[in-house]
């Protein structure tokens, strides 16, 4: 026979004593895991710890006598409590959550006139039978929805691509500066330094948007983009901006740290900062038509002069590598000409200047604040006669001087030490002095041409004494690579000049990035014996991809007409036809199934 089934009555769950403190503590735990923080395991053990505590705390001192809960989580408590009660009153309860516990998911407790049952009452027994029905099941919550605060980080970035995606201009995406420069308008805190004792800015925002796929992250360099939950929330956002402002409550901006306004001290800003909602242009309409009347695009940063320092910048394939005392001589030369320098990996070239922020130290920050730079328009590329010749032979040197063109920076510089001997090189001592100079007719590089690495080293000293006379007593202002394609080159006597940053310059050069269907195309017509990089540029102007040039040749009546196609084309400086017979070869190269002729 089974034992009797005991009956007793269910002990009543207790309502959480501290509620205002589990719910801050909830909430800055989740915010340490958005950004990716450990601190999120503090936070954890310590609301654990808060849970099981069965009193009241009146402050975030009294939650000290708790496990896991240290000096900073107990101030932080008492700074948050001050601010809550000056938003509620002084008077405010520390129980004000609507009687709702967050152990019970919003569940009343019992009342106390149930906690004894009398057993001379008749419908005790219902009660005791009552007991033993199961509990509700409790309703899962629908998870929350993720709403970035009105001028924050993530606030803005979302605000800025969709002002960018309903823009005719737009391209589809924002490159990382661009969207920088039309998101601080938008928020409070920086989008490059951060605050006083902390490390992250209002970009760090844009890990949390890319993990909620509300932002999508494509290329190298990186582009931005919304997904479609997040034009959804944008959309949603503006039209609460939209409704704020139609009430006359649109919340007010405040100057981020470390955002420095483009405007000399003392003066009026001249425009009113952009806001999304109004009609002002984002940055590609600016750029698209800025001689229209409009207004350019606001700067990221201005440098003016006594705030930045020239500084020579040198690849680390300079330093290591092959025979590392002749390249550590290069440095120790530049040590002894006292030539500020920094080595650095760069993506093109071997040796550029920057100029470089002079940052001061903050108060209560252990480190100074990361110095931003503007790439100046010199970028130098060394050869040796040896390195010469062998980039010849294995095709880098067509593609070095490509990407050199290609870098935005005016004044490419090729530095030739014409050392040793070339008797026993691969190549004639004439087809190396030929190549140099096509280099500076042809392709229009400066070709300066040094006896050995001292003269090399001295030729760098000499330039960077003469930037420093150049760009010294000028405003430097920061732009994009796509901004500075249509700027003038630095005039003598103007006051100011637009330089590309170095981040920009540098990922923008990366030489085995994500490629476009047109740089492809570029590359493979290079390949083509007598096809130079102004011969595939004049050809790409008119048939962009293979796809349309595989459709005029499929328009052509006759094999004829197809081996002419492209012989009337203009290229170079000159304006001369491509010519029949590089015609001939490319249509006989993508119009032949069998092999060529």
């Amino acid at each position: 026979m089974a034992a009797p089934r005991r009956l007793g009555r269910k002990k009543p769950v207790p309502a959480c004593p501290n509620p205002l403190f589990v719910q801050w503590l909830t909430e800055w735990m989740d915010e340490a895991a958005e950004k990716g923080k450990k601190t999120q395991f503090v936070y954890q053990r310590a609301l654990g710890s808060l849970r099981r505590y069965p009193l009241p705390l009146r402050s975030g001192r009294e939650a000290a006598i708790l496990q896991h809960f240290g000096d900073w989580i107990c101030r932080r408590l008492d700074e948050r409590l001050e601010r809550h009660r000056a938003e509620q009153g002084a008077d405010a309860p520390l129980e004000a959550m609507g009687g709702a516990s967050p152990l019970m998911g919003g569940q009343e407790s019992d009342a106390p006139s149930t906690k004894h049952h009398s057993t001379n009452n008749p419908s005790a027994s219902q009660t005791l039978l009552g007991d033993l029905e199961p509990p509700p099941m409790r309703k899962p919550r629908p998870p929350r929805r993720y709403i970035p605060a009105p001028r924050s980080g993530g606030y803005a970035v979302l605000l800025a691509l969709y002002k960018d995606s309903t823009s005719p201009h737009s391209r589809g995406f924002l490159m990382k500066s661009e969207l920088q420069r039309a998101a601080q308008p938008l928020c409070d805190k920086s989008f490059t330094l951060g605050d006083p004792g902390n490390r992250y800015t209002a970009w760090a925002s844009v890990g949390t948007l890319i993990r909620k796929e509300l932002v999508l992250k494509t290329n190298v360099p990186a582009r931005y983009s919304l997904t479609p939950q997040g034009l959804a929330l944008a959309q949603r956002l503006v039209a609460a901006e939209q409704a704020l402002i139609s009430e006359g409550r649109a919340p007010e901006s405040k100057t981020p740290q470390g955002a420095e306004p483009i405007h000399p001290a003392g003066e009026e800003k001249l425009h009113p900062e952009p806001q999304l909602l109004d009609g002002t242009l984002g940055p590609q309409e600016g750029a698209a038509r800025g001689s229209g009347g409009q207004r350019p695009p606001d700067p990221e940063f201005v440098l003016r002069p006594g705030q930045f320092d020239i500084i020579l910048c040198v690849d680390f394939i300079e330093t290591t590598g092959g025979p590392v005392a002749r390249k550590q001589d290069l440095l120790a030369e530049l040590c002894r000409n006292a030539v500020p320098f920094d080595v650095r990996k760069l993506h093109v070239g071997d040796f550029m200047w920057v100029a470089r922020e002079r940052v001061q130290p903050r108060p209560g920050q252990l480190h100074l604040p990361p110095a931003r730079e503007l790439a100046l328009d010199y970028v130098v590329e060394r050869k040796r006669m040896a390195d010469l010749c062998g980039s010849i032979i294995d095709g880098r040197f067509r593609e070095q001087k490509f990407r050199l063109h290609r870098c935005g920076l005016c004044h490419p510089i090729y530095l030739l030490e014409e050392s040793g001997s070339t008797q026993h090189l691969s190549l004639p001592e004439s087809t190396l002095q030929q190549a140099a100079t096509s280099t500076q007719v042809v392709d229009g590089f400066f070709v300066k041409r040094t006896r050995d690495l001292r003269e090399s080293a001295a030729y760098l000293t000499i330039m960077t004494r003469h930037l420093n006379s150049l760009y010294g007593n000028k405003t430097l202002v920061s732009c994009t690579k796509e901004e500075s394609q249509g700027r003038c080159h630095l005039q003598p006597n103007s006051d100011s000049c637009t330089l590309m940053t170095f981040q920009e310059f540098n990922e923008g050069a990366v030489k085995n990035k994500a490629q476009t269907v047109r740089e492809v195309f570029a590359r493979q017509l290079m390949q083509i014996s007598g096809v130079s990089g102004e011969k595939a540029a004049a050809i790409l102007e008119r048939y962009s991809t293979p796809a349309s040039l595989l459709a005029a040749y499929s328009a052509c009546p006759d094999p004829e007409s197809r081996d002419k196609l492209l012989s009337t084309i203009k290229c170079g400086k000159l304006q001369r036809n491509l010519g029949p017979a590089l015609s001939r070869t490319l249509s006989q190269l993508y119009c032949s199934s069998g092999p060529l002729s």
